[in-house]
């Protein structure tokens, strides 16, 4: 990758869904839910091969912008940035758009989030490397779609269209046949491809049952994994097109930053913003969006349930995370970070033990987890759970 190539990484989420383990104070990504690092920890660690730590920056909430520095003491102290206040996706990108320019007005940069689970590593890189040249020969919003392994209800999905090849203007023609090694850009990629780009026919919400299982069997529906890679420059633009707001938040921080003054211009700044997410603010309405085929595992741990991909099960269909010890019960995930749990003729239940927190529910409604964390933030003693 060359010095153009920079990352941000999305990591200012709550993580209910993960409550009670997750917290205020240690959400979801600043915790090791499958595997030995923390799931921010684990996205640097991803990407570091290509992008270096100094050119990796965090987006984070201003209440963790320490924890966050802690987990990645190889990150310098300023690539760690705090929202003063959660405006969403278009807000932090933005914000992150803003201190890259400060320092390379010519840079490319990725969009990735601190959450995800990744396997296949190496395929996941190349995936990246192939996008950046992309997003580096022309004006272009590249997104990474995921081939569905089964057909979700909890994921976004991106309709693709015909090949890309050339990256500027979509073609007219219907038939879609993936892009390969050695094809046009719109200027020529740094060596063969190995990924499929193709024009992105349009963005869906979170589909029901039904309407998942036709889209899977089109064979033209991916996940929306949230990943994104583009130059500065095609950023600012389409901010300039379909998000003046932010354009302009861009332009007032961009000379800011670096400089006494910039939190406090900051947090003036955020406090008028609407709350938009990247894709209703630019990804719904612009008409340069490529999407790269990502064909490496790929989950966003949305919910307890997800665990059931992630760790082997026993005989009975139980996951168990920790001391648990269960008799006749079958379908359950089970996580216990001290202490013991015991499962007598259980089916299908989520229970989690945290500290002084005990979560059970039906694992068909682990989803629904965030709910509760609604429910208990209303009453006035339940700060010390949350």
């Amino acid at each position: 990758m060359n010095t153009d190539a920079y990352a941000v990484i999305l990591a200012g989420g709550r993580g209910e869904r993960f409550w009670p383990m997750s917290t205020r104070r240690r959400p979801k990504q600043l915790l090791a839910l499958v595997g030995r690092r923390a799931l921010l920890a684990d996205a640097v660690y991803r990407i570091r091969a290509i992008i270096p730590e100094k050119r990796i920056l965090v987006i984070t909430s201003v209440d963790l912008q320490d924890a966050v520095r802690h987990l990645l003491p190889g990150l310098p102290k300023a690539n760690v940035i705090g929202e003063p206040c959660g405006r969403d996706t278009a807000a932090a990108i933005t914000l992150a758009a803003a201190l890259i320019k400060a320092r390379n007005p010519h840079a490319v940069f990725c969009v990735l989030t601190a959450d995800h689970v990744i396997g296949d590593a190496a395929v996941f890189r190349r995936t990246l490397k192939e996008a950046f040249a992309r997003a580096a020969a022309a004006d272009v919003l590249v997104t990474i779609g995921l081939k569905p392994a089964f057909p979700s209800t909890g994921f976004g999905y991106i309709e693709a269209g015909v090949p890309a090849r050339n990256a500027s203007h979509p073609p007219a023609s219907p038939v879609a046949k993936p892009l390969r090694a050695g094809s046009d850009a719109g200027g020529r990629l740094a060596g063969p491809s190995r990924t499929a780009f193709y024009h992105v026919r349009r963005f869906v919400e979170k589909p029901n049952a039904r309407m998942a299982e036709r889209y899977v069997k089109t064979g033209r529906f991916y996940w929306n994994s949230g990943m994104f890679v583009w130059s500065l420059s095609a950023w600012e633009r389409a901010l300039r097109r379909h998000c003046p707001p932010l354009a302009r938040l861009l332009d007032m921080l961009a000379p800011l930053a670096g400089r006494a003054g910039f939190h406090a211009e900051l947090k003036r700044a955020y406090a008028g913003l609407e709350k938009i997410s990247v894709d209703y603010a630019v990804m719904e309405h612009a008409d340069n969006i490529v999407m790269a085929e990502g064909v490496f595992p790929w989950d966003d741990v949305g919910s307890w349930s997800a665990l059931e991909q992630h760790f082997p099960k026993d005989g009975h269909g139980n996951v168990v995370v920790g001391n648990g010890e269960l008799m006749e019960s079958s379908g359950n995930i089970v996580v216990a970070d001290n202490g013991l749990v015991a499962l007598v003729g259980v089916d299908n239940m989520v229970v989690v033990k945290a500290g002084a927190v005990t979560l059970v529910c039906r694992k068909d409604r682990s989803q629904e987890v965030k709910r509760m964390v609604e429910k208990l933030r209303r009453r006035r003693n339940a700060h010390p759970w949350l």
